[in-house]
């Protein structure tokens, strides 16, 4: 698996490029899959460009993967060569701690490997991401596509459908219950149709009244522009849940207060302090909740694939030839993408 290619960044200001990199022969518990399409996710750009901190270069990112099973170690009992699978965020875990036993692994108390800029378990090399021709992973931390996703569509639902899905699960959204969704991107668009599919009713919080058209066609019945007092006054109370993928700082106080006594505001984009601070009479005078929510286990993410797949759910996609990722980042920054970058592989393979 030595010398494949891929699109590396060797420094915060470097960008990406074309590198090689080498992925391990076949363990026991490993599948080998060619890449076949790879979702760009804003996590990708934040770790190339080391806006969080930490990053380990070079980094090859990617963690919205689909492709086929070329080969499996003597141990894979799941797959066979010819399967369409994917592989998300994660690539490994403890999977001995009582969060790995119940089907969590993104909350391993060891702490999950992370698809790309992780440390492998075993070797100690880091982790190389999905903008690349190949990977070698357990068979645990690989997922089946269901043969009526699109599998280029299908990408994107290894990260933002997870994210939105998992948290929506968690707390049992369904039929009777008002969900708003704060945030029109990758995330938020996701967020719409799946809580739809849970029979919620759905409300997109925009700032941006050049939205309201698009956010209906993506499903939702109402829209509420945040920057009208007015309106976000009429919403006072009207909520049972907030899904909030906005993945910069914000005010929350408002929102929270649009939402009913036992409420809840569920943050799955947000990483960085909450800022302003929130105003804690908000949440005791109405026993309101702040929660938060990290991708999901290896069951769900499954299950996300299947439930899509049920409902002809699909995330937005424009398909992208790897050579022009860097001008793809560029119009991420401006919020240029509806809803999420899918790179074709085959550009690699050619380039």
């Amino acid at each position: 698996m030595a010398n494949t290619k891929a699109y590396a960044a060797t420094s915060a200001d470097s960008g990406l490029a074309a590198y090689a990199i080498d992925r391990r022969e076949l363990r026991a518990d490993d599948v080998a899959i060619e890449i076949d399409y790879c979702g760009v996710c804003h996590s990708d750009l934040h770790t190339v460009e080391n806006d969080w901190g930490g990053s380990k270069y070079p980094v090859v990112p990617g963690h919205e993967i689909i492709g086929r099973v070329t080969a499996v170690g003597s141990g894979v009992t799941h797959y066979k060569e010819g399967d369409m699978v994917g592989v998300g965020c994660m690539v490994d875990s403890c999977r001995t701690c009582s969060a790995c036993e119940s089907g969590l692994e993104q909350y391993c108390l060891d702490g999950s490997t992370m698809t790309y800029g992780g440390f492998d378990r075993h070797d100690g090399s880091i982790t190389h991401g999905g903008y690349s021709e190949r990977i070698v992973v357990s068979e645990r931390f690989v997922v089946r596509i269901p043969e009526n996703l699109d599998p280029a569509s299908a990408a994107p639902i290894l990260c933002a459908g997870i994210t939105t899905y998992s948290p929506l699960k968690h707390f049992n959204v369904g039929k009777g219950h008002k969900v708003g969704v704060l945030g029109m991107g990758g995330l938020g668009h996701m967020g719409v149709k799946i809580a739809k599919a849970l029979g919620a009713e759905v409300t997109i919080f925009t700032r941006s009244e050049a939205k309201v058209a698009e956010a209906k066609k993506q499903g939702a019945d109402h829209v509420i522009i945040s920057t009208d007092p007015e309106q976000m006054k009429a919403a006072k109370g009207s909520f049972d849940y907030l899904l909030d993928t906005i993945p910069v700082a914000h005010d929350l106080n408002p929102y929270l207060n649009c939402l009913s006594y036992d409420g809840t505001h569920i943050l799955v984009g947000l990483l960085t302090p909450i800022e302003p601070a929130v105003q804690a009479g908000l949440l005791v005078t109405k026993r309101r909740v702040i929660a938060g929510s990290l991708i999901g286990g290896m069951p769900e993410t499954q299950e996300v694939l299947d439930f899509c797949a049920e409902h002809d759910i699909t995330c937005d996609v424009e398909m992208l030839d790897i050579r022009h990722i860097n001008e793809a980042y560029e119009r991420m920054k401006k919020g240029d993408v509806k809803y999420r970058f899918v790179i074709d592989m085959k550009t690699l393979k050619d380039s």
